[in-house]
């Protein structure tokens, strides 16, 4: 009976992740066919419209923005409705956000979001591992009254999307030399992952 059991949660798993993977990417590629497909499928005749035509169209929506933004003239249009958008009362909370989270993990957009990776000492004997996302608060327009010695670090969450963002002074700061990717897949993972490869 203990070797069925053994048998079968070592088949769960192995089934478990690969099942949810799959489902993630499934529910990601129909979200993404329908940001444009529902538009494709009243523009189009139905015998033209074919399934995945929403992806394609995404993908290419994509490609020409990323084109958009690598011209000096249309650059500087798109700078500026980021910049409208980032001033309407209700949109800007949803957008100035997702546009700082893309950015803060974009290599192309700012290499130096995330400059190092440090151990947080949150009391005796307790450490989180954190990465450090500013060490300067000038020109925030905001007063806060803070000490020099502060710096703001982001303490990811394992087994989420979340995290908080502690704002606290270097000396409770342990650098330690390992590359952020390397550190968000521990921290992400709980520390069970140990295969990670830089590249």
């Amino acid at each position: 009976m203990k070797s069925i059991q053994k048998i079968f949660i070592s088949g769960l798993i192995t089934f478990l992740p690969i099942a949810v993977t799959i489902y993630i990417v499934y529910a990601g590629v129909n979200i993404v066919e329908n940001l444009l497909g529902s538009f494709l499928r009243q523009a189009l005749p139905a015998e033209f419209y074919y399934p995945g035509f929403g992806v394609l169209a995404t993908l290419i929506l994509i490609f020409l923005l990323g084109l958009m933004l690598n011209n000096l003239v249309t650059a500087g249009l798109l700078v500026r409705l980021q910049e409208k958008l980032s001033e309407v009362p209700l949109i800007k909370i949803v957008y100035s956000p997702l546009r700082d989270l893309m950015n803060l993990f974009s290599k192309g957009q700012d290499a130096h979001s995330m400059k190092k990776v440090v151990l947080v000492t949150i009391s005796e004997g307790k450490q989180v591992l954190g990465l450090v996302t500013r060490e300067h608060f000038e020109g925030l327009s905001l007063d806060l009254k803070l000490n020099a010695d502060k710096v703001a670090v982001y303490i990811p969450m394992s087994y989420g999307l979340g995290g908080y963002t502690l704002l606290i002074e270097k000396s409770q700061l342990f650098p330690v030399d390992i590359p952020v990717e390397k550190a968000m897949s521990l921290a992400l993972t709980a520390w069970i992952k140990t295969d990670y490869q830089q590249k």
